[in-house]
């Protein structure tokens, strides 16, 4: 059977980063962004080059943000993606690799957050599961002091982004991946759940808010009938571009009327 031939459309570093500009990126800003490099199209030298698009869209005094997080430093009793039987359970918790920010891959963030994160200068903050990588100018007060106790929260690299006004870049993704709207899950009455991660001294258990997302394809949905965000294209991909404080405000609003 012949091998069917490639879909474009033909992506470059400098077609994505007039793309991006033509979005309305601007040099200089903050940017949070979750990317599908498969929507993109053919991109001509696949993730890294659409990082440096991003980096060359922000020019040297923007910040490249990415969240990185490694879900399978979790506790093995809430995989669901896929589940391990619970006998495994014990041995996998005492077992399991602690956390390193500079060697720790992601999981299920895709390969562009993964070339930010080993990209040369990137720095990544501390949370065993919930982390973001930086580039720029702003990645020190990034990603410095995330708290274990609070993945997405007032201690978190959102909370920053948020005080930087920051915007967010879905560069086609939809809004079941806009991390920001995690952030208001800690300013509205919201479950605790504890959770645990490997440390170099065994496992150890912590307690922060339970995180769901399983609504924000409908917050965002009505975030973007509600409010202003600029919609486009880069490459084949959908793009949506909104600020960080404007899309947190709304969300903790929505989820104090659309949540028990």
């Amino acid at each position: 059977m012949p091998t069917p031939p490639v879909t474009g459309p033909l992506v470059t570093r400098a077609s994505l980063a007039d793309d991006l500009r033509a979005l309305g990126v601007k040099e200089g800003e903050t940017l949070l962004v979750h990317s599908s490099l498969s929507s993109l199209g053919w991109v001509n030298g696949g993730a890294p080059a659409v990082v440096q698009a991003l980096l060359d869209a922000l020019g040297p005094a923007g910040t490249l943000t990415v969240p990185t997080q490694s879900g399978d430093l979790t506790d093995p009793a809430h995989w669901q993606s896929p589940p391990v039987p619970e006998s495994w359970w014990d041995e996998i918790r005492a077992t399991m690799p602690p956390y390193d920010p500079r060697t720790t891959p992601t999981r299920g963030m895709g390969a562009i957050p993964e070339a930010v994160r080993t990209w040369p200068g990137a720095l990544r903050s501390a949370h065993p599961h919930t982390s973001f990588a930086a580039i720029g100018p702003h990645a020190a007060h990034l990603t410095a002091d995330h708290a274990l106790d609070c993945q997405l929260g007032e201690r978190s690299p959102l909370a920053r982004l948020e005080s930087l006004d920051a915007r967010v870049l879905l560069l086609g993704t939809g809004y079941d991946s806009c991390t920001a709207f995690h952030l208001a899950e800690y300013r509205i009455p919201a479950p605790l759940a504890t959770q645990g991660h490997p440390t170099p001294d065994g496992w150890r258990a912590f307690t922060d808010v339970a995180l769901d997302s399983d609504d924000f394809a409908t917050l965002g949905h009505a975030y973007e009938r509600d409010r202003p965000v600029t919609r486009g294209q880069a490459g084949a991909a959908p793009c949506r571009l909104f600020p960080v404080r404007d899309a947190v405000a709304y969300a903790e609003h929505w989820l104090k009327l659309h949540r028990p």
